[in-house]
């Protein structure tokens, strides 16, 4: 009995519909493309194209390089028969998964150095994801490796590069005002920012 296919199952057919990939260069080519979006371990994204297989939305061929073995996946027509109708239906709104804002909620339970260390962790993440979206915009202005593809890939990608510029200001932000705490209650000296609620 085939394994039931998920959106992972389709974000790679996606790929697929683009061109022929060995398994490793899906692999690669999620992590380019996809990870912003829909992040997915390793060891899934060498799973799903033998699933795909298995469904006859793909097929794959051995090929040589030297002695180097790979195995290529491409799409059927049958396969971009359902791809289509996946993208037919909506699909689900964002979900927010962020462990760090997390503790930053709860940061009344531990200390201020807690605290701060968490804001420079984000701050830093945030930097160095506005750092790699810049790189991937400049080289999408000079065409990117799909040019025939780029009226769609600027949508999420214009997304992205805000998203990422939103978490770093606010990254700094955060830091400013905790930067005037001597704590993190109301009683060791943490205030309300004066525009956190009233934008």
């Amino acid at each position: 009995m085939a394994r039931e296919l998920t959106t992972t199952s389709f974000a790679i057919l996606s790929l697929l519909a683009v061109r022929p990939w060995t398994t490793y260069e899906l692999k690669e080519q999620m992590k380019r493309a996809m990870q912003p979006v829909w992040p997915r371990a390793e060891s899934v994204l060498y799973e799903e194209p033998k699933k795909l297989v298995e469904h006859g939305l793909a097929r794959s061929r051995t090929e040589y390089t030297g002695r180097r073995r790979s195995t290529v996946y491409e799409i059927t027509e049958e396969g971009r028969a359902s791809l289509r109708q996946w993208l037919d239906e909506p699909g689900a709104g964002p979900v927010l998964e962020f462990e760090a804002l997390l503790k930053v909620a709860f940061a009344d339970h531990g200390d201020l150095e807690q605290l701060r260390t968490t804001l420079r962790r984000i701050r830093d993440d945030a930097e160095r994801r506005v750092a790699i979206t810049e790189a991937r915009m400049a080289e999408y202005e000079e065409g990117g490796p799909y040019p025939e593809r780029l009226p769609v890939i600027a949508l999420p990608a214009k997304l992205l590069r805000e998203q990422n510029a939103l978490l770093l200001r606010w990254a700094e932000w955060a830091l400013d005002e905790v930067e005037h705490w001597d704590g993190v209650t109301p009683q060791t000296g943490a205030r309300v920012p004066p525009d956190a609620f009233s934008g």
